[in-house]
């Protein structure tokens, strides 16, 4: 089977900030199936398929994905970039989407905008956020599959294989890497979820936007927060990024071997 895009969406459990997180209930829906509905709107993703770990803590995720018809392949806790090239080997994708699932208000013409960015540049990567310019949670990423693999054989160090792209993302010298920015600075809104204001956010965004038009915009976001602009501070305590800086905090250099080609 060979697939031009598949986008993987990763998802566990044992978030430490907000356990449990991406089944949490928005609407009287798992968050995670909020955003697989928002997900498959996206045109130009060919397959999307949920990677989780083999843990028995996230055997609600898979469960969940039974429910909701969607593909789930399961491996490392850690090591989530050998999660990511196990879940993709099979389909042997030209381009691999890079999304998480503490996302529920996910774009998905911005990440068709940026599938096509991608395939019409040719890069090894493109992101959206790196430098950010669009809300924290709106952020996907496209990478050639031959450059993940590249990845995930050579990566090391703890941080890269727990952070997807970061070893991509620090080899520019290496690979060609392309950033798709907003016309206008977004960067300092804050749609992710990963603490509890977060997700109050999120649910006040999906009761006054929802059972109007399951299908609202990014645009229907900005209008609601330009109407009630107490919803743009409600949550901006926290920082961007911090799951990354905790690890890089606690880099101990934790050498990895590649499993068997």
């Amino acid at each position: 089977m060979s697939l031009r895009v598949l986008a993987i969406l990763q998802a566990r459990m044992s978030s430490s900030r907000l356990p449990g997180k991406v089944l949490l209930p928005l609407l009287g829906e798992p968050m995670l199936g909020r955003q697989i509905e928002r997900l498959r709107r996206a045109q130009r993703i060919d397959q999307l398929i949920v990677a989780t770990s083999s843990a028995v803590s996230d055997d609600p995720i898979a469960e969940q994905c039974a429910k909701l018809g969607v593909l789930c392949h399961r491996g490392a806790l850690d090591d989530v970039l050998d999660r990511f090239e196990q879940a993709a080997r099979p389909y042997a994708p030209q381009h691999v989407v890079r999304l998480t699932a503490d996302c529920p208000l996910a774009d998905p013409q911005l990440i068709d905008q940026l599938i096509g960015k991608h395939l019409d540049s040719g890069a090894d990567y493109t992101t959206n956020a790196n430098p950010p310019s669009f809300p924290d949670g709106l952020d996907a990423e496209v990478i050639r599959y031959a450059v993940l693999h590249i990845a995930w054989r050579e990566a090391r160090r703890q941080s890269e294989r727990e952070h997807v792209t970061l070893y991509i993302a620090t080899h520019p010298e290496r690979f060609v890497i392309e950033t798709l920015s907003s016309d206008t600075d977004l960067s300092a809104l804050r749609w992710t979820v990963d603490e509890a204001d977060d997700l109050e956010l999120v649910e006040r965004i999906y009761t006054a936007l929802y059972q109007r038009n399951a299908a609202f915009t990014t645009q229907d976001v900005l209008q609601l927060l330009e109407k009630q602009p107490a919803l743009r501070t409600l949550n901006t305590a926290h920082r961007r990024n911090e799951g990354l800086e905790k690890s890089l905090a606690q880099e101990k250099h934790t050498q990895f071997r590649p499993s068997p080609e």
